[in-house]
């Protein structure tokens, strides 16, 4: 890549900014780590997976081929993993609701993917289920007993920790303090408390379960995204991502289950930090989440959308309905100027020379734009450049500009806000939008017409009638024109 594209991201593992080189150029292979389908996702969830989202929309623009990995969850996912003691969320689910476990499975992972849908994520290339990978993960654990690095007990297989001294390296742990609170009651099988669950042996009354060497168990949660990894990315992929809950233990044991099979993993490390909810981390655990369902049945998607990015995807993000409010009413400015320049442009996009005012103003904007995303994909910058040529663009419809001028400005608006922020995801079915926008320019023909035989109470009431709809009509010495109301 050019070095307009010299992108530099913070890597956790290194704790530090660094420069990213792909290990195939012109190619990024990402993987993140998709949900547990057992309930409908809340707003933390569409946090981590908007900020990823962009990441691989940015690296795209910049001209990169990008295969996304993102699994779904789908069997285990032990819910204290301290101790391996417990049960699978989606088994719980399956008795709560009195369907099978594969039925859970399918109705969330569909709630969830309407749920990205909406609010405008692009589809992984691929989103492998664990439930599909049974033979990949039996494999990868075979691996690891075979060089020493995991042993069997009672029907379940465990990993060794204390065979392999790296452990720790991503969270900057001590893997000699790993045991300091350990209870001592929770090492029954193992042969070290510190240690995990690859395989799990099944009771007669678990509803998942499949045939191992082992003996009939299901999956531990970590070793599905080792296996799943490798297996769509191949050895030393480019990036592996998730929300920052997920550093210990599991993205810890996914770096240790693969390069203890002898299988290098990812180079880059990226974490999206939580959001929080009066200051603490929104979780189904503490009560204080909000799904998705019921946010978006409230509210615009994009002002959701919004909301997040104007966070820095490592910063805590936090939530109430006065910052989602602020969100709304921005993002309807900024709709509001994209749609009066794709209004005034119809299908018509002339090429600028440069040279024009407005024209300058897009060149600035995407310059900030693309410096503030290559310094590790900084949303609130880039976002503020966006605003910064709204206002410009603004100034610049109450005279006259050239529809060159304008074009520019809807190029920049398209590939940085549409493409690459996922904004704008009404205007991307514009017959619907244009026919909407000729009806009103008709009326307000008509209301030209009134006003020009001085039929002031005629035109007067149409004036009303449109405000009445949420269409504000502004009338200057160049005639008259109409834009959508701004959302409160």
């Amino acid at each position: 890549m050019a070095d307009r594209f010299e992108i530099h991201l913070y890597d956790t593992k290194q704790r530090e900014k660094v420069r990213f080189l792909p290990s195939v150029p012109g190619r990024v292979g990402l993987y993140v780590c998709g949900p547990t389908v057992y309930s409908d996702a809340h707003l933390g969830h569409a946090k981590t997976q908007i900020a990823f989202d962009i990441i691989r929309r940015y690296f795209e623009y910049a001209g990169y081929q990008v295969r996304m990995v993102s699994n779904i969850t789908d069997v285990g996912h032990i819910t204290d993993e301290t101790s391996d003691e417990g049960h699978d969320r989606i088994g719980a689910r399956a008795r709560l609701e009195q369907l099978e476990p594969m039925e859970v499975a399918d109705k969330y992972f569909w709630s969830y993917a309407d749920d990205m849908a909406r609010l405008n994520l692009r589809r992984p290339s691929v989103s492998p289920r664990a439930t599909g990978h049974i033979p990949e993960q039996i494999a990868l654990i075979s691996e690891l007993i075979a060089r020493g690095h995991a042993y069997q007990a009672a029907g379940s297989v465990y990993f060794r920790v204390a065979s392999w001294p790296a452990y720790g390296q991503l969270s900057h742990r001590d893997i000699d303090e790993l045991t300091s609170g350990t209870r001592e009651e929770v090492r029954g099988e193992k042969e070290d408390p510190r240690d995990f669950a690859l395989w799990k042996r099944a009771e007669p009354s678990h509803l998942m379960r499949w045939d191992s060497p082992w003996g009939v168990g299901f999956p531990g949660w970590h070793i599905e995204c080792s296996a799943m990894s490798l297996k769509y990315l191949g050895d030393g992929f480019d990036i592996h991502g998730g929300g920052l809950d997920l550093q210990f233990p599991h993205h810890e044991a996914e770096i240790a289950q693969a390069e203890a099979a002898g299988h290098p993993f990812a180079r880059y490390w990226m974490h999206a930090n939580l959001l929080t909810v009066g200051g603490e981390k929104m979780s189904k655990s503490r009560g204080n989440f909000v799904t998705l369902k019921e946010l978006l049945s409230r509210h615009d998607p994009m002002a959701v959308r919004l909301l997040l990015l104007q966070s820095h995807y490592r910063s805590v993000a936090e939530f109430n309905e006065v910052a989602l409010s602020a969100a709304a009413q921005a993002y309807a400015r900024l709709r509001g100027v994209y749609q009066e320049l794709l209004r005034r442009l119809g299908d018509s996009l002339p090429e600028p020379s440069g040279e024009e005012w407005l024209a300058q103003a897009a060149a600035r904007c995407r310059a900030d734009f693309e410096r503030a995303m290559n310094d590790d994909f900084n949303t609130p910058e880039a976002l503020a450049a966006l605003f910064g040529l709204a206002r410009e663009v603004a100034s610049a419809l109450q005279g006259q500009p050239q529809p060159a001028e304008l074009a520019a400005a809807a190029r920049t608006f398209r590939q940085l806000g549409e493409e690459v922020f996922g904004l704008f995801a009404e205007t991307q079915g514009r017959a619907g939008e244009e026919l909407v926008s000729g009806l009103l320019d008709l009326i307000l023909e008509q209301r030209t017409a009134y006003r020009e035989r001085r039929q002031w109470a005629e035109s007067d009431r149409l004036r009303a009638r449109l405000e009445a709809l949420g269409v504000t009509v502004e009338d200057g010495q160049g005639g008259s024109r109409w834009k959508l109301a701004q959302s409160s």
